[in-house]
């Protein structure tokens, strides 16, 4: 968790990150990425707004990076950053439960079946333990962390625009131009998929391949569910992919617009 406060705080993050922050507001998170100049993944967040401060929901040992990666840029900017992991744990919800009155809470702004982001610092009575989150997550296709590579991944592989991780509208923010580019010319090759192991699952960076081909690698998985990188491309034959000892079966879900998908 990392904490803004200061008066620039919004003006200073809406300058860096992908999504538009003065959307956040009590009980309204917003989904976004910090990238490299040229347009690559650093780190990704939900920004949750409060009274007199933005929290950045974070993988816990990102937050460090984070902080001195956001401090960089902060020059004359009225704005404090601090990790603030230690005052909070975060918490996820779905399937019908409702924070408290008074929680720091949101819905997860990529999907309604996600659930909500819950903020608390101490455990709470019917959330999610970390194993059953991960699952949930998976069988949606939500891409965690654990998927991406800093200084690699773009955002349209993991899915940040039909998943609300992106403003086209809110104006420049470092690493737009790239981003903006591989949408309009249609530039993408890759995407994250969610993908169905049968077998032992593969460790991340597994090669995956088809017929001797090799069309991608593995990433995040758990009891039989996970994430792959895969070429476009390999996704128009139904044929199972291997990986390593397993057999891997692609599971595009409703959300994700692929380009054989998509009307003419």
């Amino acid at each position: 968790m990392v904490e803004l406060t200061g008066e620039d705080r919004v003006g200073f993050l809406q300058g860096l990150v992908s999504n538009d922050v003065a959307a956040a507001a009590p009980g309204r998170a917003v989904w976004a990425a910090l990238l490299t100049p040229q347009g690559k993944y650093l780190a990704d967040f939900f920004v949750l707004a409060e009274a007199g401060r933005l929290l950045l929901d974070c993988e816990r040992a990102e937050a460090p990076a984070l902080v001195q990666r956001l401090s960089r840029f902060r020059l004359r900017a009225r704005v404090a950053l601090r990790d603030a992991s230690a005052a909070f744990a975060v918490h996820a919800a779905w399937g019908g439960a409702v924070p408290e009155a008074g929680a720091i809470a949101a819905p997860d702004p990529r999907l309604a079946e996600a659930g909500w982001r819950i903020l608390a610092a101490a455990p709470l009575p019917g959330t999610a333990p970390e194993a059953a989150y991960d699952l949930h997550r998976l069988a949606l296709g939500l891409p965690a962390a654990a998927d991406l590579d800093a200084e690699k991944s773009v955002l349209l592989e993991a899915g940040f625009d039909e998943l609300a991780g992106i403003s086209w509208t809110k104006g420049c923010y470092m690493g737009q131009e790239l981003t903006a580019r591989t949408k309009y010319r249609g530039l993408l090759k890759k995407r994250l998929v969610p993908v169905g192991v049968e077998g032992e699952l593969p460790p991340r960076g597994t090669a995956i391949t088809r017929a001797g081909a090799e069309l991608g690698e593995m990433r995040s998985g758990r009891d039989g569910l996970g994430l792959a990188l895969l070429r476009i491309e390999a996704l128009a034959d139904p044929a199972p992919l291997s990986a390593g000892m397993a057999l891997l079966r692609p599971r595009i879900p409703a959300w994700m617009r692929l380009p054989a998908r998509e009307p003419a």
